[in-house]
């Protein structure tokens, strides 16, 4: 049908609840499709249709509470965490997670997914992806983890290989399979593994060697292809390219494109490009040039395999994976002010979410723009580690926007580390329109002459934030704050003798606890604006959600780790499952004791918060700290 009202008719159209003057005038009708919730949404035109997307970065649940007009039926898109990269020589690339659709009209679509309010609710589980593989010869890359909606489960991408000494050199098999390292006498990874119909990915391809001295990784498989075989000798040398992966549009009218194979390292000339042009193909990371480069990570929330080091360097992590789902609310005609970022419509207000990078673009001027600008938290410590320092939360209200591109770069958390004493890694930038929030600060380890824990520092420009800083190990926390006095970030707490544990990391909305309490620092809660109920950005608080920015809980030794995101929030005593800090999922208690196993770690901060990873507990357990959550960005303005 078509759509008759004044002003901004997709706004009038969604938001019809909150129609005031003229709009409401006109009875404009509520949205035609089915009523749900869960993820983050975004809601936008494709030629005459309006679709609405249910986009997820981490794991929740997709809730359907009433039928719609246009059939019982929903598209999804459901991609696994990549493998990540191997180590030796040059290691093989990561394969990419499993790729699933039944989008109309893409060459890998399944069969319908009919949808019910009876139960209604059905579980989407984001898969991460392998982590990186440590410094050293001879180790291979880690497979990824599943991601699944409902019935419908695609396999984590399969691990690089490293060399034919390590009698565990063997190539992973998954959604797509890791690239081999030459010679080797296993296969490289089978894709599509398990089974399924379409196919969710392909094999990797094979590395080669001089037969003495030097070796080159293949590629890992992606959606859209097989990995590449190295380059032979004596030919110039070269490590595999990563599988294509697979576009489509459904988080926006735009296609994207997911789960590209990490490309392979080479010991001695240069590296493939993953998924097949490293940055676009999808994700997949490009592997480590020789001499000694790291092999790139995937790229967040995309499936993307790592890319394989050159020895004695690390192997590139995988992407995490992602689930969309979409089905059709409505038909009209409507032109929006902008473009980018997933876009919805609460309080009379139109606002574009970016979780990841990309451009708003601006066709005409806009007046009274009101924006949250958040980096990536800092990542934890491990061995008896310090909790990380979330990222810069930058606010602004009564903004004009002249027409033109606006890049918007997202912040990534920062990767987790360990199993050996290990600093923590720094959060990354988020910048938008002239603006930059600097990365939280990691938490700082245990050492008998500690320092600070790693916080920003004044090379973020004048006028701009420094993320909050990480907690110390057995000595102070690092410093937060921004230049010129506008405090935007706060410090570490400072660790003590390593009975008493570490330093929680600084929040956004307070500094971290020092120990013995070790909690990390608050967080804030998004202003009234982005506080749709629908959206599902922030995390649980103490009246209600949207909560980000809290700090990481400092590691400890013979008792429970700090809690993440401030006092009063939930401690972890199961062993890996951080509760959310009630500042927004600083998620950050680190090992209980040295009785608590040995894969025991520090809790990760929840994506697309900007809060700061938990640090690790003691120091005799291997166990690794919590990687960072994500940036974000997140603009409004009248529709």
């Amino acid at each position: 049908m078509g759509l008759r009202a004044l002003g901004n008719p997709l706004a009038s159209f969604i938001d019809y609840l909150a129609q005031t003057g003229t709009d409401a005038s006109n009875e404009v009708p509520p949205p035609e499709g089915l009523t749900a919730t869960g993820g983050v949404i975004s809601d936008y035109v494709d030629g005459s249709d309006v679709y609405r997307a249910h986009i997820f970065t981490s794991s929740g649940t997709f809730d359907v509470t009433a039928p719609g007009n246009y059939g019982d039926t929903v598209e999804y898109l459901v991609v696994a965490g990549g493998g990540s990269g191997a180590v030796g020589g040059g290691g093989g690339g990561g394969g990419a997670g499993g790729f699933r659709t039944n989008l109309t009209g893409h060459p890998l679509a399944g069969s319908a997914f009919p949808v019910s309010t009876s139960p209604g609710s059905y579980t989407v589980t984001i898969g991460g992806g392998g982590a990186r593989s440590n410094t050293g010869t001879d180790q291979n890359g880690n497979n990824g983890s599943n991601s699944v909606f409902s019935s419908i489960t695609s396999t984590g991408g399969g691990r690089g290989a490293c060399s034919q000494t390590n009698p565990n050199g063997a190539a992973g098999p998954g959604g797509s399979g890791g690239g081999n390292y030459g010679p080797q006498p296993n296969p490289p990874g089978s894709g599509n593994t398990p089974p399924t119909s379409p196919p969710q990915g392909n094999n990797g391809g094979n590395g080669t060697t001089d037969g003495a001295t030097y070796s080159n990784g293949g590629g890992g498989g992606g959606a859209g292809g097989v990995g590449g075989n190295a380059s032979t000798f004596p030919s110039t040398q070269y490590g595999g390219t990563g599988g294509a992966g697979s576009p489509i549009a459904i988080e926006t009218a735009t296609a994207k494109v997911y789960a590209g194979g990490g490309g392979g390292g080479s010991q001695i000339g240069g590296a493939g490009s993953g998924g097949p042009a490293h940055p676009a193909g999808g994700g997949g990371g490009k592997g480590g040039d020789n001499p000694g480069n790291a092999g790139v990570d995937g790229t967040y929330a995309t499936g993307g395999g790592g890319g394989g080091g050159s020895n004695p360097s690390y192997g590139g992590a995988g992407g995490s994976g992602i689930v969309a789902v979409r089905y059709k609310i409505g038909e009209l005609t409507a032109e929006a002010k902008a473009t980018g970022g997933a876009i919805s419509y609460y309080g009379g207000k139109t606002i574009h979410t970016f979780t990841s990078s990309g451009s708003l673009v601006v066709p005409a001027s806009i007046s009274n723009t009101e924006y949250v600008l958040i980096a990536g938290g800092g990542g934890g410590a491990s061995s008896i580690g310090g909790g990380a320092g979330s990222g810069a939360y930058l606010y602004g209200t009564g903004v004009t926007l002249p027409a033109t591109t606006y890049p918007v770069v997202i912040g990534a958390g920062g990767a987790l580390v360990g199993p050996s004493p290990t600093p923590g890694n720094q959060g990354g930038d988020s910048t938008w329109n002239g603006l930059t929030a600097g990365g939280g600060g990691g938490g700082q380890r245990n050492t008998p002459d500690p320092g600070p824990g790693y916080g920003r520092n004044s090379t973020v420009p004048f006028g701009s934030a420094i993320g909050s800083g990480g907690g110390g190990g057995s000595g102070n926390g690092s410093e937060g704050g921004a230049p010129g006095g506008s405090p935007s970030g706060y410090d570490g707490g400072a660790g003590n003798d390593p009975s008493l544990g570490c330093g929680g990391g600084g929040g956004a909305g307070g500094a971290g606890g020092s120990a013995p309490t070790n909690h990390g620092g608050f967080g804030i809660q998004l202003p009234a604006t982005f506080r749709n109920p629908a959206s599902g950005v922030g995390a649980p608080g103490p009246s209600g959600t949207y909560w980000v920015a809290g700090g990481g809980g400092g590691g400890a030794r013979n008792q429970t780790g700090g809690e993440g995101g401030g006092p009063g929030a939930p401690k972890t005593t199961i062993s890996g499952t951080a509760g959310y800090g009630w500042a927004g999922a600083g998620n950050g208690a680190g090992n209980e004791s040295a009785a608590t196993p040995a894969t025991t770690r520090g809790g990760d901060a929840l994506q697309n918060t900007g809060s700061g990873g938990g640090g690790c507990g003691d120091s005799n357990l291997t166990g690794y700290s919590g990687s960072g959550g994500s940036g974000i960005f997140i603009i409004a303005y009248p529709s």
